[in-house]
């Protein structure tokens, strides 16, 4: 297969298949099943790999993710969201309980009414999401166990607890994000436990803090970047350069000094860049380089000192900062081996945000 016009995303397989096999081997050995995050790759394909690892199930963010994920096969999925049961998610919830196991986030008594009241009862399995430190979504530990009573009484199930340690995203926070949330989930549990209900699933995770989870708290653990990481996960301590499967395969365009400007801009990494992130992007074979300035179709690049300077029409290797948006922009993904493109996958849910 000939090259395709740059940008394009590029995976390399051996690295997928090491990523997604390691952590699952990492979780089994911490007594933790595995139930990752498939908005990283929006990718049927790769869902299916992670369950030929072990994976119990996938999580998704939303109604139209899931979706996807069913219309491909996928039976077990968790929307690891408070989904509110608008009038016009109202049947397709219904729909995607009536042909796969189901599970929803739940992080107020409001929310776990308003569900109970249009779906069949015991249809839907909830989890109550509990805030461990991120203080994005998620009630405090101590009423979870109010929540569950609400569930219960309007009709769901109440399978257990689960949260994310999102604070892990910040240089040197991985393990402290591990024991909020280990400890987040103990109070949970005990909460639901004093109201006669039992967590049974306790499920966290997320890639930074991964490593530092808790198997004698947690059932399951839910990262998704680890399948292709990227340079947050780098910067971060998460991964080497060794382990990063995604790429955005960029040609030289100009050049002035020791810098270098490609045609992959905004529009094809993303451009995200959190406040302790060093550049917008990093070069797979040359780490000390830095995207240090980034517009909609360019990305200007500084090499270190000391190294050689690409050649105007040759191709580099982009690490995105954020790949689960960089996956977002793209319509494919070219997959190789050694080196040789050996397939192309649909990015099926791609702009699934409903």
């Amino acid at each position: 297969m000939a090259d395709p016009e740059t940008p394009y995303l590029a995976v390399d397989l051996n690295t997928l298949e090491r990523n997604v096999s390691s952590v699952a081997e990492n979780a089994a050995n911490k007594g933790m099943a595995i139930r990752p995050h498939a908005k990283t790759h929006k990718i049927p394909e790769i869902a299916r790999m992670q369950l030929a690892h072990g994976a119990i199930g996938i999580t998704l963010a939303t109604v139209s993710e899931a979706e996807i994920f069913a219309d491909a096969g996928i039976d077990d999925i968790f929307i690891a969201y408070p989904v509110w049961p608008s009038a016009a998610r109202i049947a397709r919830i219904r729909a995607l309980a009536e042909r796969i196991t189901l599970r929803i986030g739940v992080d107020s008594i409001e929310g776990a009414q308003a569900l109970g009241a249009v779906v069949p009862s015991g249809s839907v399995e909830i989890l109550v999401e509990v805030d461990s430190g991120h203080h994005r979504s998620g009630v405090q530990p101590h009423d979870a166990g109010s929540v569950a009573v609400a569930s219960a009484r309007a009709g769901l199930r109440v399978g257990g607890v689960f949260t994310f340690p999102g604070h892990s995203y910040a240089p040197g926070n991985g393990a402290q994000a591990a024991i909020d949330e280990a400890g987040a989930i103990e109070t949970a549990t005990e909460s639901l436990s004093r109201e006669g209900i039992a967590a049974a699933i306790r499920s966290g995770g997320s890639t930074p803090s991964f490593h530092a989870s808790h198997g004698d708290t947690l059932t399951e653990a839910r990262p998704g970047v680890y399948v292709f990481n990227d340079a947050q996960q780098l910067e971060l301590g998460s991964c080497e350069f060794t382990d990063v499967a995604l790429t955005v395969a960029a040609t030289v365009v100009s050049r002035h000094g020791r810098d270098v400007v490609v045609d992959a801009g905004s529009k094809a990494l993303g451009a995200d860049r959190a406040a302790w992130a060093t550049g917008y992007g990093r070069l797979l074979d040359e780490p000390e380089a830095r995207i240090h300035a980034l517009s909609e179709h360019h990305a200007t690049i500084r090499m270190p000192d000391g190294s050689v300077i690409p050649e105007l029409g040759s191709t580099l290797r982009l690490i995105p900062n954020h790949v689960c948006n960089t996956v977002n922009l793209a319509d494919h993904v070219f997959v190789l081996r050694d080196g040789q493109i050996v397939d192309v996958w649909t990015v099926a849910a791609r702009g699934a945000n409903t």
